[in-house]
């Protein structure tokens, strides 16, 4: 686990728990924080490692013994960081960008069953490949170039518990993600998060990392600053959503 702090003088303090493979030095990571940096938080930024043997201990507890000393906090999630986001206490708004809270529908769930029983956490199982259009249409090579290629029985393990095993969203908390995502599954959002908190976007997996991420920054920062308060009186807009789907919101 890697953690750095933007904007040492930052006014309030802000945990942002990066995705699985996003790195401070990835182009629209850096522009993301940079949004925060200029609305005056300090940035807690996290780096998950990209394997583990063990949930609690390799990537939650040591974001939740972090977390201990801040007085008061926003927690903003991508992703698999919002697996651990859910977990932590103290923060006054939680806004999670494409919750990594289920698989992929893609994923057999029965390959998942078998592969994680496999008794190591040694990464030989291939990723599989993710292009570009998945993450967002800005993605860059570089970014798509230093993504964990490989994943471990253990990896699978321990994510698949942490899934099932997710608490209570908090009430006032905001979800950004498209219905077009094939990284995760959007059922457990629909399932924990209220219609009227949750935030479409017509992009990738990655918002930051998704053109229509201008559209979107104002919001995602008064939903940091007042919770699910500042989206509820938001204007619906039809978006090209695949035929069948809700019209997108923003």
């Amino acid at each position: 686990m890697r953690e750095r702090i933007f904007n040492e003088d930052g006014e309030e303090d802000l945990v942002f728990v990066m995705g699985l493979g996003n790195r401070w030095t990835h182009e629209n990571v850096s522009w993301l924080i940079e949004q925060l940096v200029d609305a005056g938080y300090r940035v807690h930024a996290f780096e998950l490692p990209t394997n583990i043997d063990d949930f609690k201990a390799d990537w939650l507890e040591p974001i939740a013994e972090y977390v201990i000393d801040l007085e008061e906090y926003q927690l903003l999630a991508h992703s698999a960081g919002s697996l651990i986001a859910q977990a932590l206490d103290g923060a006054d708004n939680h806004v999670y960008l494409s919750p990594w809270w289920g698989y992929s529908p893609d994923r057999s769930p029965l390959l998942l069953d078998i592969l994680e029983q496999i008794p190591t956490s040694a990464p030989f199982l291939p990723r599989g490949e993710v292009p570009k259009s998945a993450i967002g249409d800005l993605a860059t090579d570089h970014q798509m170039a230093t993504g964990p290629s490989w994943l471990s029985p253990s990896f699978i393990r321990e994510t698949r518990r942490a899934q099932q095993e997710l608490l209570a969203i908090d009430h006032d908390a905001v979800v950004f993600c498209s219905l077009r995502d094939s990284i995760i599954d959007l059922r457990p959002i629909g399932e924990r998060v209220p219609a009227e908190h949750i935030v479409l976007y017509d992009g990738g997996h990655e918002l930051f990392s998704s053109s229509v991420r201008d559209r979107y920054v104002d919001l995602l920062l008064a939903a940091l600053e007042y919770g699910a308060d500042a989206i509820e009186e938001r204007q619906v807009v039809p978006l090209p959503e695949p035929e069948g789907l809700t019209p997108s919101v923003e």
